[in-house]
Order: C-alpha cells, then sequence, then structure tokens
C-alpha cells in the first residue's frame, strides 16, 4: 500500500538560505511567524534536520531555543515540534504521558499501537512504572518494536490462530488474556487481517465485539486500538482527529501530535478515511476548531483545501470496499431496552394509574414507572383494562393530567406503533411546512409489515391514504421516493451476488447519466432491494467505480434526494448507527428537536434501542444517558426517556435526574 502524505522535501531546497530566512524573521521586534510557518510546513523533517544544523553553523545559535523564544502558546508548541525528528517527538509525548501525577493512557496507546520502533530501556522502565496489568504487558511487548513485517502468511497458522482467540474468549468462562497478546502483539499485519476474517466465519462475530465482551478497561481500549491499526492506520488516526475536535474545546496536543506525525506519511489517505467515517471534511473542521497562526499551520499541514473532489485514494477505497463487506457478512443481534414485564397485571397498573391521576396533582414518577417498564402490547392491555374497570379512556385522562413533552413522549408510548407511526407521518406533514427528515426516517426504516400497519392507522385515523397524504405535501422526486417507499414492496431475500453485480455495474453506469435518469435508476434500486442484497451491492459499486455510495450520493445529488438516498445507505450499512446520529443531532446544538428525539425512543426501544446506544457511545464518547440528562431540561421528561434506555437502573436514574 502507498500512503500519501501532505508534506515532501521542498524541491531546490538550500538550508543555508532557509536559516538565514529564519533568522531575518526572527530578529528585531517581533516575529514574522507567517514567514516561519510557510517556510517549516513546506519543508520535510529530514531538512529541516538540516536547515537547523544550518542555522547554528551560520548564526552560533540554537534554532529551536529561537524559536521557543519568539514564539508562544499552541503555535510555539507546533512549530517547535515540527523542527524535531519523528523518533524524538514520539519518545518525548510517552514520557510527557507517564510523567507526573496519573498516565495519559489514550495517547501511549495512539503511539504505541501504530509504531515499530524499538524505544527503549528507559521508556520501557518508565512504561513498566506508571502502569498496570494487561494494559502494561501489552505495551511492553509493542514497545519491543519486534511484529513480524515478512509478509508471509502461513495460512494453517491463521487458522489455528483464529482458533486459539476463540478459545481464548469466547468459548470458555473467563478469559486468557496472555494468548490475544501473544497473537495481536507479534503477528504480521497482513496475517492478522487473514485472521479477522478467519474468526468472524467461525464466530459470527468481528474481532472487535468479542474484545469488547472480554477485556475491559485500558486493556480493552488498547486492543481495540490495535485492531483497527491494523484493519487501517488512516481510519484508526481519522477516528483520533475526530474526537479530538469534536464538542466543546479542543484536544491541542492530540491534534498537534498526530498532525505532525502524520504529515509525510499518510495524511490525504487519512483526510479521505474522514470524510468517509463522518460525513465532514478535516480541512474544514480544523479551520472551524482552530484560530489564528495555529490554525494556519495545521491547515498547512491538512494538504490545503479540500482533495481532489469525488476522487478515492486507494487506502480510502479499499477501506470502503473492507466496510461494506464486513456490514453484509456481521449478524448483528438487536438488543431491545424494554420488555415485557414478568408478573404483569393489567388490573393492578389500570388501578395504580387512576391513582396516579387522581385528585390534586400528578404523581408523573408512578405513571412513568408503570408505562415505561410496560412493553407496548402490555400498555395496550392496559389500555383495554382501564375502560372496562373504570369506563373511562386512559388516553383522554393522561392527556388532561400531563403536559407538553412528557404528554407527547407518555401519548406515544402508550399508542400501537402503527397508531404511532402514523401519527408521526400526521405530524410531519401538518400545518406550514412539512418535516422531511422525518418522513424520511420513518419510511427507510420500517418493514413491509410495519409500513402495511402503519397505512391501516392513517387511514383510520384520517380518513385519507398515507400515499395521499404524501402526494399532497411534497413533490417532484423526493415525492416518488416516498411513494415507492410507502408500498411497503421492498424484497425480503438474501443477497443474489450474480444480480448484486449487475445493480452495481448499473448504479455506476447511472453517475455518468443525466440527473434525472441518474435519480431514477438509484430509486429503482435503492427503494425496492433488500438490506442484505443492498450491502452486497455498495460494496461491489465501489469495485465498479472506485467510489462509496455514499460519496456520490452526496456529491452528484441534493436537497429532499440526497437525503433519502443516503438515509436508505446509512440505515443498510448500520441501522442503529443510523438513529444514534439522528439522535445527536436532535439533540446537539442550541434547543432539542423533542419530537425527533421522542420519536425515536418510543419506536426503537422494544426493537434496537440498546445497540443504538451502544454506537452513540462508539462515535460520541459519551453516553446516551449523560447526553439526555444534559439536553433534556424538564426532569420527569428526562427521567421518562432515561427509563426506556435501561429500566433496571431506573432508582439511580432518579437520583440523578433530582434538580440539586
Amino acid at each position: 500500500m502507498v500512503f500519501r502524505g501532505t508534506v515532501t522535501d521542498a524541491p531546490d531546497f538550500d538550508p543555508s538560505a532557509d536559516a538565514e530566512g529564519l533568522y531575518n524573521a526572527m530578529k528585531g521586534i517581533g516575529s514574522d511567524k507567517e514567514t516561519i510557518l510557510d517556510l517549516v510546513t513546506s519543508r520535510s523533517n529530514a531538512q529541516r534536520q538540516e536547515i537547523i544544523a544550518a542555522y547554528k553553523s551560520s548564526f552560533g545559535q540554537d534554532l529551536i531555543e529561537d524559536l521557543k523564544y519568539e514564539l508562544t502558546g499552541k503555535f510555539e508548541r507546533l512549530i517547535v515540534s515540527l523542527m524535531r525528528t519523528p523518533a524524538y517527538h514520539d519518545a518525548k509525548e510517552i514520557h510527557d504521558a507517564v510523567k507526573g501525577a496519573g498516565t495519559n493512557e489514550k495517547c501511549l496507546i495512539e503511539i504505541m499501537t501504530h509504531s515499530i520502533i524499538s524505544y527503549g530501556s528507559d521508556i520501557e522502565e518508565d512504561i513498566i512504572a506508571d502502569t498496570s496489568g494487561h494494559f502494561k504487558k501489552m505495551l511492553v511487548v509493542l514497545l519491543q518494536g519486534t511484529r513480524d513485517e515478512s509478509g508471509v502468511v502461513d495460512a494453517d497458522l491463521v487458522e489455528q490462530d483464529a482458533q486459539d482467540l476463540y478459545a481464548a474468549g469466547e468459548e470458555q468462562w473467563g478469559t486468557d488474556e496472555a494468548k490475544f497478546i501473544m497473537i495481536l502483539g507479534n503477528r504480521s499485519v497482513t496475517h492478522l487481517r487473514m485472521v479477522f476474517d478467519e474468526y468472524e466465519k467461525i464466530t459470527e462475530l468481528s474481532i472487535e465485539d468479542s474484545i469488547k465482551n472480554e477485556l475491559s478497561g485500558d486493556f480493552e481500549t488498547l486492543m481495540l486500538a490495535v485492531v483497527q491499526c491494523i484493519r487501517s492506520v488512516p481510519m484508526f488516526f481519522a477516528r483520533r482527529l475526530y474526537k479530538s475536535m469534536k464538542g466543546l474545546g479542543t484536544a491541542d496536543n492530540t491534534l498537534i501530535r498526530i498532525m505532525i506525525s502524520r504529515s509525510e506519511i499518510d495524511m490525504l489517505d487519512i483526510r479521505e478515511c474522514f470524510r468517509l467515517r463522518y460525513e465532514k471534511s478535516l480541512y474544514n473542521m480544523i479551520k472551524d476548531d482552530t484560530s489564528g497562526d495555529y490554525k494556519r499551520t495545521l491547515l498547512n499541514l491538512c494538504g490545503g483545501d479540500d482533495d481532489l473532489a469525488g476522487e478515492f485514494f486507494p487506502e480510502a477505497a479499499q477501506i470502503a470496499y473492507k466496510m461494506w463487506e464486513i456490514s453484509s457478512m456481521t449478524k448483528v443481534q438487536l438488543r431491545p431496552t424494554v420488555r415485557p414485564a414478568s408478573s404483569f397485571d393489567p388490573a393492578a397498573d389500570a388501578q395504580a394509574l387512576r391513582k396516579a391521576m387522581k385528585g390534586f396533582g400528578t404523581d408523573e414518577d408512578a405513571i412513568i414507572d408503570i408505562v415505561a417498564q410496560r412493553s407496548n402490547a402490555q400498555r395496550q392491555e392496559i389500555r383495554q383494562t382501564f375502560k372496562s374497570l373504570l369506563g373511562r379512556d386512559l388516553m383522554k385522562d393522561l392527556k388532561s393530567e400531563l403536559s407538553k413533552n412528557l404528554e407527547r413522549l407518555i401519548i406515544g408510548l402508550m399508542l400501537s406503533p402503527a397508531e404511532f407511526d402514523a401519527k408521526m407521518m400526521r405530524k410531519a406533514m401538518e400545518g406550514a411546512g412539512t418535516d422531511e427528515h422525518a418522513l424520511i426516517e420513518i419510511l427507510v426504516t420500517r418493514s413491509n409489515e410495519e409500513i402495511h400497519a402503519m397505512n391501516a392507522a392513517y387511514q383510520a385515523g384520517y380518513k385519507k391514504s398515507l400515499e395521499e397524504a404524501i402526494q399532497s405535501e411534497t413533490s417532484g422526486h423526493f415525492c416518488r421516493i416516498l411513494v415507492s417507499l410507502v408500498q411497503g414492496a421492498r424484497e425480503e431475500g438474501p443477497a443474489d451476488l450474480e444480480r448484486a453485480n449487475a445493480d452495481a455495474q448499473e448504479l455506476a453506469d447511472a453517475c455518468n447519466a443525466e440527473s434525472d435518469d441518474m435519480e431514477m435508476k438509484f430509486m429503482s434500486i435503492l427503494c425496492t432491494r433488500s438490506f442484505p442484497h443492498l450491502r452486497k451491492v455498495f460494496q461491489e459499486f465501489v469495485r465498479c467505480s472506485n467510489k462509496d455510495i455514499e460519496q456520490i450520493i452526496k456529491k452528484e445529488m441534493s436537497g429532499d434526494v440526497k437525503n433519502a438516498f443516503y438515509a436508505i445507505v446509512c440505515s443498510v450499512k448500520n441501522q442503529p448507527s443510523y438513529f444514534a446520529d439522528r439522535l445527536y443531532k436532535a439533540m446537539k446544538g442550541l434547543g432539542t428537536d423533542d419530537r425527533a428525539l421522542i420519536r425515536i425512543m418510543v419506536s426503537r426501544c422494544e426493537i434496537d434501542l440498546f445497540n443504538i446506544r451502544k454506537e452513540f457511545k462508539d462515535t460520541h464518547d459519551v453516553s446516551l444517558h449523560e447526553f439526555i440528562q444534559v439536553e433534556t431540561m424538564i426532569v420527569s421528561r428526562s427521567l421518562c426517556l432515561l427509563t426506556l434506555l435501561d429500566c433496571c437502573i431506573l432508582f439511580i436514574l432518579k437520583c440523578l435526574c433530582v434538580v440539586k
């Protein structure tokens, strides 16, 4: 694999002239920072070392010390770090990570998992002194820099290693951590990639899922990082860069460290992986999250404005192909957070709900305790029993006693899934304006059976067909996409490999057609084929076009049509991840999209909310619990949402939600 850096040797390089240029930029009052950053970022590290030597020969001074004196803050740290050799820089980062109170485990993991340099006994002694357990053992193994680099793969050993990893973890009670360390710490990259593929065939689990199941703490994080680097070093660093800049504040040490260490190696591939994984431009994210000379230096290292539009670098194309291959092979066990309550008594629940609403005031906690901890089928029994025993309509009573978003949430839970979806479709289209994102989310993610039930509920509730409502509120190709989806006629079988190849080629050919023809061809395939089949189609599309389907949709389409097709692709790839992203967007920034938040929590709590929670934490480094607590202001609503997430820790969540 040929990686692509953004910094290379400068042509017509003259170290003496550069040394004089830097000297002139720093003499007198003030410093010419623009000259310094342009010169330093346009030279390779080897050339910078020649400049340091020429500077001392010409002026009898230490260039790095002069830079430290003249510059300040993050800009000084970045420029001085660029002037160091890569080995010195890595060694210093490791030293800083273990010195003083506490250890920066994430920094250690980042440096040690991708480097093959043997760092020497002093650093090993520091690591041993400041870490412990299996985490320490794996770091020491990595410190030796003895990973096999021969590229020779023994098929029998691949199979044996996969079996050994299975026996060390999933097959037995307890985990043989030493076996994981031995194999993941010493085998070659090529060998381990084949081991991971073989492991998935044996266990029907990815090696990442098994590590999460079997290991914990810093050791788990380290081993996951090793696996990520084995799969793709550029993707590993794309993840690290994203996490360094998302949310409030920027992890400048991480940002500086990665931009410096990868600028001459694979920064262009990291940029493509960043765009592939997060649908954002690394260049633009740095531009938005940093400022001043520090920002300009980072942008120079990033390689200037956005990469060649629409073209993948080889590493990114390979990653896209592999991601779709993994998606097509992985069998995800969907896990709800709300299950039927044991010892269920609908009469007792009906009486308890009536008691919570009788008299002055309403016992909202009691209502939440019952409604959020019963399955939807049990709630329908409670509705019927409430009317049979008390002669009252439970829904009307709840509406009269609750208010605003808590009322919407509880009523949403009390409706049947079909009634709820029909109501959400109605809400998305009523009044001024249409909530296109809601229409897309519902129609893209529901099964044929769910769509048919929703159609029937809509007709019964609003005396009009859902298809007619869509046609009256939307138009053009977007309307056609929604009408296609609302038929509930998506194929439901497994992938047909021969047909998948043909579909992929048709999509690739359509990319060169007129816009209308392209959109119609995409609709004919994306709106009708089964999800397993589409995973295979999207994988083969990369092979046919050297582009990822997501990239094409974002580049070639616009507006609601783009959003609809993109939602289909994301849902096909990983539906829990799609919903995690929708939840994040519903809550981030100023204000909360309460309707989207309620819609997703209610509709997914008995299907895959546990999986969504996991994807949310993996992507955003914060639990969905914590995010809801911060972003939802009303305690009762927050408690109800959190209860849907994890009924078994209701008491703890109540304590967390108390306003102090």
